[in-house]
């Protein structure tokens, strides 16, 4: 009779252990695409664990330190989020050095950052309509832009893919103002068979060259039909740019637009400073020059940020690099007024690691190079990964974070992904996208109610074709039994 019961709850040991090891392979419908691919299973990393489950359902090579492209801004943004605070806000201060009489200032105008990550042309616009709140009305020095609290070395915004001219390759700055983007719009006009181009904001120092051409076929990948080449006119001033646009542009494709990044700061700042400060009535003499702010000033005025809570929205919805760069570098300082310590990668490195520590996390294989996931040597396992999206979700600022991710079918990097997938409106993910790097993380309400994690890196030179299955996999997860 002991035999008997001992043989029963062995098959019942062997049962639940053969269960565990299939559980945690992958489902045939991810392996068959995966197959078709020709992308081999060494080459990927997924982990899958359901809410409140103490084992994952599926871990493959989950231990494997892999490149996580902007999939890497959910550690960044949840980091934040936990360090800083959703209400966190990033101080620009203003100072009048100088006497200020009648609304003249008899000096300089100086504006000193500490890296807000969403000083764009709305924002910019608004500090600056403050600005004029205060009384001034005419600067007859000069405007001083004082980028010192970033230490952080100069780097070449070409070096990650030779485009320095794209807005993804924006670097950070302490005082960054509208990304130094120029976002140059597409008009089609078939009544006059041309395409109408408009920049906003358009600098003084940039000029269009309109050679497009309309067609009528169907709009396809547009990018490619077209192309935008920037000519530099004063290399050594480095203050006038010509962009000439050649090519075919259908009427079928709307209005588009493409965002590039072509000055430096102070001529960038300069251009749009000017421009917004006639339009509010306020006259400025001189030019904008970059220096540190003196010692003892009293702030003429103090311009807030955004919150973090609204800001990582932009980073994790729609993956803007430079804003998760900014927020990386803001993790090391804290209360950036008042610390008054220069933001360093160090530092950042540091207060994400002891972070991370605090909540007994051990990441042992991560490597952390911006924060942005734009960057050839960053590395976290899917594991790992998963455990950080598990944390969240029990964390006090899982209602913000989740929000901020893209949701399946309806907004940001995942608007046209799953729109005819039961998957669509349950699916809160965050995409990541590299050469030879694809990536996808985040969280998937199932057709039973269950939440659960799901983590897919793919590093390998077909990586760019595994969307088929990784989508695979979040449909095998929603209609698992």
């Amino acid at each position: 009779m002991l035999s008997f019961f001992f043989n029963i709850a062995l098959l019942v040991l062997l049962s639940v252990l053969s269960a565990n090891v299939l559980a945690h392979k992958l489902p045939e419908t991810v392996k068959q695409k995966l197959q078709q691919l020709a992308i081999p299973e060494p080459a990927i990393s997924v982990y899958v664990q359901e809410i409140g489950k103490n084992q994952p359902i599926i871990a493959v090579n989950a231990d494997a330190a892999m490149n996580p492209a902007s999939v890497m801004k959910l550690l960044t943004t949840y980091a934040g989020l936990e360090i800083l605070g959703p209400a966190f806000t990033w101080p620009t201060m203003l100072y009048a050095n100088g006497n200020m009489v009648d609304g003249v200032l008899h000096g300089d105008l100086i504006i000193k950052g500490y890296g807000d990550p969403k000083l764009d042309l709305e924002n910019f616009w608004l500090l600056i309509h403050r600005l004029r709140q205060t009384g001034l009305h005419e600067i007859m020095g000069n405007l001083i832009l004082d980028h010192t609290h970033y230490d952080i070395p100069r780097s070449d915004p070409g070096e990650f893919d030779g485009q320095p001219y794209r807005t993804y390759n924006t670097l950070p700055e302490a005082l960054l103002v509208n990304y130094r983007t120029s976002t140059i719009h597409f008009f089609p006009q078939p009544d006059k068979n041309s395409i109408r181009v408009a920049v906003d904001p358009l600098p003084e120092s940039l000029h269009i060259q309109n050679n497009l051409r309309l067609t009528q076929g169907a709009c396809g990948d547009w990018q490619n039909l077209l192309s935008i080449d920037v000519l530099l006119a004063d290399k050594d001033t480095n203050k006038r740019f010509t962009i000439v646009l050649n090519g075919n542009f259908s009427k079928q494709c709307g209005k588009q637009s493409v965002m590039l990044s072509l000055h430096d700061s102070a001529i960038y700042t300069r251009d749009l400073f000017k421009h917004l400060w006639m339009q509010h009535g306020g006259v400025f003499h001189g030019d904008v020059i970059e220096g540190p702010t003196p010692q003892g000033l009293a702030p003429l005025k103090v311009y807030q940020s955004p919150p973090l809570t609204d800001i990582i929205r932009g980073i994790n919805k729609f993956s803007n690099n430079i804003a998760a760069r900014q927020l990386y570098l803001t993790l090391g300082t804290g209360n950036v007024v008042s610390n008054n310590s220069p933001a360093t990668l160090a530092k950042s490195d540091a207060a994400i690691r002891q972070w991370l520590a605090s909540k007994q996390l051990n990441f042992p294989e991560l490597i952390i190079e911006n924060g942005s996931g734009l960057s050839r040597n960053e590395r976290i396992s899917a594991r790992h990964m998963g455990q950080l999206l598990l944390a969240a979700f029990n964390s006090a600022v899982m209602p913000e974070f989740i929000s901020s991710l893209p949701i399946a079918a309806v907004d940001g990097t995942l608007k046209n992904r799953f729109i005819d997938s039961p998957v669509k409106g349950l699916a809160h993910m965050k995409t990541g996208a590299l050469n030879n790097v694809r990536a996808l993380a985040g969280y998937l309400l199932d057709h039973k109610g269950r939440r659960t994690v799901i983590v897919f890196f793919v590093n390998h030179d077909k990586a760019g074709q595994s969307r088929t299955a990784m989508d695979a996999l979040v449909q095998w997860v929603y209609s698992r039994p």
